[in-house]
């Protein structure tokens, strides 16, 4: 198991009373989708280099990505736990330089409808779907909504008060359709169905002392397949597939 998914389990520990954890070698499968928003341009560099977009602020360039990442799972199972319809959320930065596999922090939020044996599915899946170490990973919870759309999307933990992702079709699309980037790797996960480009109206952390929030930037949607037959390498960085 990477670091991703001991540190979730520690955090799972300390936050939840322990049931039955997810049993190491147990089957598993997950088709999910995702609306995803960074505070990149679109479409977002990181999945084609080893460092974000640069910033400027108060006259000093910065690199950074922080972003949110709402999931809902289409349908998925691990050993006899059915993840079917589970909602998380997954915001954070990836910090200035992630050539190493190094991420800066990230906060998993799961939607308060999961059962702890979902969310110590979940928190061994994501192990796989973005094999990386992070400087820093919680997790947290909050009450979830999630609407997909090609024209439009949306997801908001704690109605908006948390984090908030709002996401409108690309308008530089043919034939009036939605713009889709194919046969682009999706950090760890096999496959995926392209990058449904939706550039976002605001994505937004709005908790603790590193909240954030953007307008205009990248977004997109994505369904991927993740399954427990596959181990990509624990030390990809999104250059190789973010």
């Amino acid at each position: 198991m990477n670091r991703l998914a001991v540190g979730l389990a520690v955090a799972l520990w300390l936050a939840v009373p322990v049931t039955a954890a997810p049993v190491p070698g147990s089957t598993w499968n997950m088709n999910a989708s995702i609306i995803e928003a960074c505070s990149c341009p679109a479409f977002c560099p990181c999945y084609f280099n080893s460092s974000p977009a640069g910033h400027t602020h108060a006259g000093t360039m910065e690199h950074f990505c922080r972003f949110n990442n709402a999931f809902k799972v289409n349908k998925g199972s691990y050993g006899a736990t059915k993840l079917d319809g589970a909602k998380f959320w997954v915001s954070g930065d990836l910090g200035a330089d992630f050539s190493k596999g190094m991420m800066d922090w990230a906060v998993v939020t799961f939607d308060r409808a999961m059962t702890k044996q979902q969310r110590d599915a979940v928190a061994t899946i994501l192990g796989t779907v973005y094999p990386v170490k992070w400087n820093s990973l919680t997790t947290s919870e909050a009450d979830m909504a999630w609407t997909p759309g090609t024209d439009a999307a949306w997801a908001t933990l704690d109605g908006g008060k948390t984090a908030e992702v709002r996401l409108n079709r690309a308008a530089t699309g043919m034939n009036n359709q939605p713009v889709v980037i194919k046969n682009l790797k999706y950090w760890g996960a096999p496959r995926n169905d392209g990058f449904i480009v939706m550039p976002n109206e605001v994505e937004a952390y709005r908790v603790g002392d590193k909240a954030f929030e953007f307008k205009g930037t990248n977004g997109f949607m994505i369904t991927l397949d993740v399954n427990g037959k596959v181990a990509p390498s624990a030390t990809a960085a999104p250059s190789s597939g973010r």
